[in-house]
């Protein structure tokens, strides 16, 4: 194959210089057509090598004829259809290559968001282990919120991925901003719409708020790609080389990195998010006078052991409530226990695993309840019984007024005859 060089070579000689065709192929060694061929050809020579075979080739129609009926048959189920002897891997790579002719192509536009239009919502897991007391270290959810617009983010750890700390977590951030977009995105994140639809707890809170919350269809990232970045950013930007002594720590470090992350220029809107947030404020719905439904809350009958759960964390409530209803609330700082509206149990919130929460009055009031309880079935074990006029009534067994009557209540058995 003639070489580039050549090629190039041959051109020269005979166009810029008007060598002819004969000593061309003298000087440069070449058949004579060699060189016709290279001044016919307007592009250098292209080494192509002659395709080879694929030891699929032999199976595509069986595999067609499967795909046509059922186009989303997995690979290990269309070899054992078509008898496939070989390993899977060059059969996946047929089948991305011809199954998209059957399910079709989702191809994704590029959109553009009008300002206080959207806001995508996710939750990221930082690998690093924070410190949550008693000894505890846990993986943490950070809920990410970015504004479609200005590309502006917002983060904040919760304590649970339940339904009432992400709502909570939600509306620190919403609230933080002071207006609310349009819609929230969010993916299918069980406690807000994991069965495809907003569940009762998140169509409240976006009730009150006067917004809606947008689920992705299922598996598809792109559909709030902007959050999704910026995961990836946190993930590379903000927490490598990072230590965390709570859960607080790791938020107050975080707010910081993201005052800077706000003023980067991003490439796809040509500004910097924090430049552009006034334009999106001004577009978003305001808020309401009141706050939302967000935190945790239940309400049982407290047991003789005056403990509340939350979270697998016990919280000691006022005893002399013991066997009446109460209402626990939980924020993500701290835990309300109320009893027909007045509270009997209040506690910073415990982000640690299995802990017992004790208020020392809570515990002091059940030691005098317990010893008021111990006295006073002494008192009643020591008492007798007095005539009106002070003198003391003796207390006779039940047996010995059987005995001065002549009364038997076992008489003897009689025997048949």
């Amino acid at each position: 194959m003639l070489k580039v060089e050549d090629w190039a070579e041959i051109r020269r000689l005979h166009r810029a210089e008007g060598v002819p065709i004969k000593e061309i192929a003298r000087r440069l060694g070449v058949a004579r057509n060699t060189v016709r061929a290279a001044l016919n050809s307007d592009r250098p020579p292209k080494y192509e090598r002659e395709p080879r075979g694929q030891v699929a080739d032999a199976y595509e129609p069986q595999i067609r004829a499967l795909l046509q009926e059922w186009p989303r048959m997995p690979g290990p189920v269309i070899a054992e259809r078509i008898g496939w002897p070989y390993s899977l891997p060059p059969l996946r790579k047929r089948l991305a290559l011809i199954r998209p002719e059957y399910v079709g192509i989702d191809p994704v536009d590029r959109i553009v968001y009008e300002p206080g239009q959207v806001a995508q919502c996710d939750l990221w897991f930082p690998e690093t282990k924070v410190q949550v007391g008693a000894g505890q270290q846990r993986v943490l959810p950070v809920l990410v919120m970015t504004l479609g617009f200005s590309r502006f983010m917002t983060a904040v750890m919760i304590p649970s991925r339940q339904a009432g700390d992400i709502l909570s977590g939600m509306w620190s951030l919403i609230h933080a901003i002071g207006r609310v977009t349009k819609t929230l995105v969010w993916d299918r994140e069980a406690a807000i719409g994991g069965t495809g639809k907003v569940t009762a707890p998140a169509a409240a809170f976006a009730g009150t708020l006067a917004t809606r919350i947008q689920l992705a269809p299922p598996r598809d990232p792109e559909f709030k790609g902007l959050v999704e970045r910026n995961n990836q950013y946190l993930e590379t930007s903000f927490l490598p080389d990072r230590q965390f002594a709570s859960p607080q720590d790791f938020n107050q470090q975080l707010a910081g990195w993201l005052v800077r992350a706000n003023t980067r220029t991003v490439r796809s809107i040509q500004g910097r998010p924090v430049d552009l947030l006034e334009t999106d404020y001004q577009a978003m719905v305001p808020l309401p006078p009141v706050t939302p439904p967000v935190g945790l809350s239940h309400r049982i009958r407290l047991g003789r052991d005056y403990y509340v759960r939350v979270d697998t964390v016990d919280y000691s409530v006022d005893p002399q409530v013991i066997g009446r209803f109460v209402e626990v609330t939980a924020s993500l700082d701290t835990v309300t226990v109320y009893c027909n509206g007045r509270v009997v149990g209040e506690h910073d919130r415990s982000w640690a695993r299995q802990g017992v929460i004790t208020d020392p009055v809570h515990a002091a009031t059940a030691a005098k309840m317990r010893e008021a309880l111990a006295t006073d079935r002494q008192r009643r074990q020591a008492a007798v019984r007095q005539h009106t006029d002070g003198h003391t009534v003796a207390l006779r067994a039940l047996p010995d007024y059987d005995a001065l009557f002549g009364i038997d209540f076992n008489p003897p058995t009689m025997k048949a005859k």
